[in-house]
């Protein structure tokens, strides 16, 4: 995929503040910290169209990015984060949710782990979302520079178990420090989707 443009266009908490261009989207979700800001950075060829804030958990917009004036990338709110409050949180929720609830736009969303640990409870909860509206999902399991090849291994089995992922969901892994796995995220999206060129 060669990207010719990437620029932020809008960020919302409400679905009257979504794009209404009808460009399909593909979305981006994981906890707080788990490498999702570099993802989506790396997959663009930019150093900082989506800002790394050095504070876990900050981010509380869903922010949209176009990508070759053609289709948008979604970067979803992180979860998870211990310091924040329980009315946060429940904030975060009714965000993402109102978002996936009937979003005709939205055709895919990769749902990011950090390799070196097992899925929470907040993990476990997202892919159900996922399911549950029945949206194609891509798993990117990332940092796997941090990680040996047989750690790596066994940890993508903790990560398939705890999940229960169902026998077509695919683990993808990245490492932002050299770009491994981005080629094959690419080729897994546009395999996918049909608006991708």
């Amino acid at each position: 995929m060669e990207i010719k443009q990437s620029e932020f266009i809008t960020s919302a908490v409400h679905a009257s503040q979504y794009p209404r261009d009808n460009r399909e989207e593909i979305a981006f979700v994981g906890r707080s910290n788990v490498g999702k800001s570099s993802l989506i950075n790396s997959l663009v060829n930019r150093k900082n169209l989506v800002k790394v804030s050095s504070t876990p958990g900050k981010t509380r917009l869903i922010n949209f990015f176009l990508i070759n004036r053609q289709f948008y990338f979604v970067d979803l709110p992180g979860y998870g984060y211990a310091k924040v409050s329980k009315r946060e949180i429940e904030s975060w929720g009714n965000i993402v949710e109102e978002y996936l609830h009937d979003r005709e736009q939205l055709k895919v969303i990769v749902l990011i782990l950090d390799c070196r640990h097992k899925p929470t409870a907040d993990d476990i909860t997202m892919y159900k979302w996922i399911k549950h509206y029945d949206y194609k999902i891509i798993i990117v399991a990332t940092k796997i520079d941090k990680v040996s090849k047989n750690k790596l291994y066994g940890n993508l089995k903790i990560i398939r178990d705890t999940l229960k992922l169902e026998k077509d969901d695919r683990i993808l892994t990245f490492s932002a420090l050299n770009k491994q796995g981005k080629e094959e995220i690419w080729n897994t999206l546009d395999s996918m989707l049909d608006f991708i060129s």
